[in-house]
C-alpha cells in the first residue's frame, strides 16, 4: 500500500508539473471566449491501429484539474484496437476540458506509441523465451510513464535507474582500470549492495575473462553490439553460467534475426522508448 501511495504521489507530481508548464496563469483563449458555466461532452478517438497505454494517467490529468469531470471508458490499457475506436467519453466544464486536453493527449499518445512499438517488436521476435527490455534511454521526467507503457506493450522493465541494479558498462570498466580489476571488486560490492550484477562485454576476449573470473559473482552478461555469429558462439561458451542479454542497435528492422536463437534470456532496446512515434488520438468535442 505504501509503495502504491508513493507511486500515485509521483504520478500526480509529474502531471501537475506538465499542467503548470502549459497553463501557468490561465488559458486566456478559452477563458475569454467561453462561459465558465458551460458543460461539454467529448470523445477520445483512435485514428490509427494501436495498443493503448495511459488511460488512467489521462483520467488523472482531468481529475487534478476538476474532480467533477466524468470519464467513461470503452477501452483498456494494454489492449490492441483498430483505427476508429472510441476509447472514452469525457463530460465536464468546457474550459477545464480545454485546459487539460493537450497535456492529457500528449501523455496518452506518447505512451500508446511506445506500447505499440513494443507489441510489434514482440511479434517480430516471435520467441516467448526471450524477454524484451527497455533501457534508461527515456525522456527526462517521463520515465515513469514510458516504462509503464513498455509493460502495457508486453515488454519488461530493465533497471529503473542507477540506484536499483549494478550494471557495469564499458565506461565503468575503463574508469576502474579494466575488466579483471572490476571483477576483483565484485565480492565486496555484492556483499554491500545485495543487488543483481550485470556486466557488459564488447568482445569475445572480455567474455572469456568474465567466464574465467566471474562465475558466482556475475548474474547476467550483456553482449553489446555482438554480431549474430558471435552471439551464437557466446551462448555456447557461457553454457548457462550467466543469464544472457543482447543489446546494441536492436529495433523493429532487425529484431527478427534473433527469433530462432536459443539461449537468449533478454533483448534490451533503447529504440522502444527513444524512437517510438506518438499515436494519433483525437479529442473531439460533441457539444
Amino acid at each position: 500500500m505504501a509503495a502504491e501511495k508513493n507511486l500515485n504521489i509521483e504520478i500526480d507530481k509529474l502531471i501537475l508539473s506538465a499542467l503548470n508548464e502549459d497553463i501557468k496563469s490561465g488559458d486566456i483563449t478559452s477563458e475569454n471566449l467561453i462561459s465558465n458555466k458551460k458543460i461539454s461532452e467529448a470523445v477520445l478517438l483512435l485514428k490509427e491501429d494501436a495498443v493503448i497505454s495511459g488511460l488512467e494517467i489521462f483520467k488523472r490529468v482531468f481529475t487534478l484539474l476538476d474532480k467533477k469531470i466524468k470519464i467513461v471508458y470503452y477501452s483498456k490499457d494494454a489492449n490492441f484496437y483498430k483505427k476508429g475506436k472510441i476509447l472514452a467519453k469525457i463530460t465536464g466544464n468546457t474550459i477545464n476540458l480545454l485546459k487539460g486536453e493537450r497535456t492529457a493527449l500528449n501523455i496518452i499518445q506518447r505512451m500508446s506509441g511506445i506500447a505499440t512499438n513494443v507489441y510489434i517488436s514482440k511479434k517480430l521476435l516471435d520467441n516467448n523465451k526471450t524477454k524484451i527490455l527497455d533501457t534508461r534511454k527515456t525522456t527526462p521526467n517521463f520515465r515513469l510513464f514510458e516504462k509503464l507503457a513498455v509493460k502495457h506493450g508486453g515488454g519488461d522493465n530493465h533497471r529503473f535507474g542507477l540506484y536499483d541494479m549494478i550494471l557495469i558498462k564499458d565506461n565503468h570498466i575503463e574508469a576502474a582500470g579494466g575488466i579483471k580489476n572490476v571483477i576483483s571488486k565484485l565480492p565486496e560490492i555484492r556483499n554491500k549492495t545485495k543487488c543483481e550484477v550485470e556486466l557488459e562485454v564488447k568482445n569475445m576476449k572480455e567474455l572469456k575473462i568474465a567466464l574465467d573470473y566471474g562465475i558466482g559473482l556475475i548474474d547476467r552478461i550483456m553482449l553489446d553490439n555482438f554480431k549474430i555469429e558471435n552471439v551464437k558462439k557466446a551462448i555456447k561458451l557461457i553454457n548457462k553460467k550467466f543469464k544472457i542479454e543482447i543489446s546494441g542497435g536492436i529495433n523493429q528492422k532487425n529484431i527478427s534475426k534473433y527469433s530462432k536463437i536459443q539461449g537468449i534470456d533478454f533483448i534490451s532496446s533503447g529504440s522502444l522508448t527513444h524512437s517510438s512515434k506518438s499515436i494519433d488520438i483525437a479529442f473531439d468535442f460533441l457539444s
